[in-house]
């Protein structure tokens, strides 16, 4: 029913969400704004976790009913506090939607020790969904937002923090990103059988402050690759809207099927098919990141590294 030029409005048509509430962290701009503001304007109850509540809350000003929490997933200390309150408050959910994220800046750690951009996009979901994972109800689905970035790189189980190898900021996202995907894979097998399902999705090219902290090498690089990619004979990369980018998230999160998404990886509304080829900017998931071997191997690794057992 809907491509890459499907919007949120378009694939929550006829939706009524009175009654749902859902978690979408990364509301202070962006993909995560337009996810929560499409899911109040159907009746859902959107919590929203930001690291920065004061541009939060500029940003999401006219989003009715929006509950905001601080949410830094760069400490495990306010990722743990954000989810004793949640506990705290006993409010369940339908969806858990982990959107935030950073993406190829220069080399740095977290306050816990770990490679910002594993540590940020993986480790620090990685806490927050396992520790909150009680109130999501029967029925219910956490929806990680990966990237087609996943195609830069496998996880690295012996050298997740770069401390044998040379840093590469594109790699070090491609890492994280395909751990974004392989946490859906293993949370999917862990929860389906309580009526719980997890998936991963890939918004497309979205022109969002996402790349922030990128450097002007690290831009150079990323065109380079694309046009290397474009001569090898990838499809050219076709941007989209915030709307359509956040589309993927809210389809995945009410719309489709549990058991087509459940332990799978989306992107333009539908399940994408592994695809192998050499370049960065096609569709289709790399083998790897489906693995459930490697996820649950990925799984033990994160466990030891926040030093919790789920």
């Amino acid at each position: 029913m809907f491509d890459a030029k499907s919007t949120t409005d378009d694939v929550l048509a006829g939706i009524d969400l009175a009654g749902k509430r859902i978690l979408v962290t990364g509301v202070s701009s962006g993909l995560g704004v337009e996810t929560a503001r499409a899911l109040a304007a159907h009746g859902a109850q959107v919590v929203g976790a930001a690291r920065d509540l004061d541009k939060a809350r500029a940003a999401t000003a006219g989003i009715a009913g929006l509950e905001l929490i601080e949410l830094d997933l760069a400490s495990l200390a306010s990722v743990r506090a954000a989810a004793d309150a949640l506990i705290a408050k006993a409010a369940p959910f339908d969806a858990i939607i982990a959107n935030a994220g950073v993406m190829a800046g220069t080399f740095g750690r977290t306050e816990d020790g770990f490679e910002t951009q594993f540590g940020t996009n993986h480790l620090g979901h990685f806490t927050l969904v396992n520790r909150i994972a009680p109130l999501i109800r029967t029925g219910g689905r956490v929806v990680m937002v990966a990237s087609g970035g996943h195609r830069f790189a496998d996880v690295d189980l012996d050298d997740p923090g770069f401390e044998k190898t040379p840093y590469e900021p594109f790699i070090a996202y491609g890492r994280s990103k395909t751990a974004t995907i392989l946490f859906a894979v293993e949370f999917d097998r862990r929860h389906k059988g309580q009526g719980v399902r997890a998936t991963a999705i890939h918004p497309g090219g979205i022109a969002t402050d996402l790349g922030r902290h990128m450097t002007p090498e690290s831009v150079q690089k990323l065109m380079e690759t694309f046009e290397a990619d474009r001569r090898a004979g990838a499809p050219d990369i076709e941007y989209k809207s915030v709307p359509q980018g956040a589309a993927t998230s809210v389809w995945a999160a009410v719309v489709a099927p549990a058991d087509a998404v459940g332990g799978r990886y989306c992107e333009d509304c539908a399940v994408a098919q592994i695809d192998e080829a050499d370049w960065i900017t096609g569709g289709g998931v790399r083998a790897y990141a489906l693995d459930p071997e490697n996820a649950k191997a990925l799984w033990a690794l994160s466990e030891r590294m926040v030093g919790e057992t789920f």
